[in-house]
């Protein structure tokens, strides 16, 4: 089953790595109010699916982060706005 969802993190939003049970680790992403999580899929070399995503993801998040990090990734409107940029 696919969804897809657009979602912004809040003021509070933060991600961990947890342990669902000893032998289940999962992604966790609290975007403050919505969570979720990212879980072992359930078939043979499930948890190479995901470590191959959650490296993915680690280097897409690197981009973006850098990207709005730069002068370019900034919103013009929001340069000197302190409610946006935190």
């Amino acid at each position: 089953m696919g969804f897809n969802a657009t979602c912004t993190p809040g003021r509070d939003a933060a991600a961990a790595m947890v342990r669902v049970t000893p032998q289940v680790p999962a992604l966790v992403i609290y975007l403050d109010p919505v969570n979720i999580a990212i879980q072992l899929p359930p078939f043979p070399g499930g948890s190479d699916v995901l470590m191959r995503f959650c490296r993915e993801l680690s280097r897409e998040a690197s981009k973006l982060a850098d990207h709005l990090g730069s002068l370019e990734g900034r919103h013009a409107l929001a340069e000197g706005d302190p409610d946006v940029r935190g």
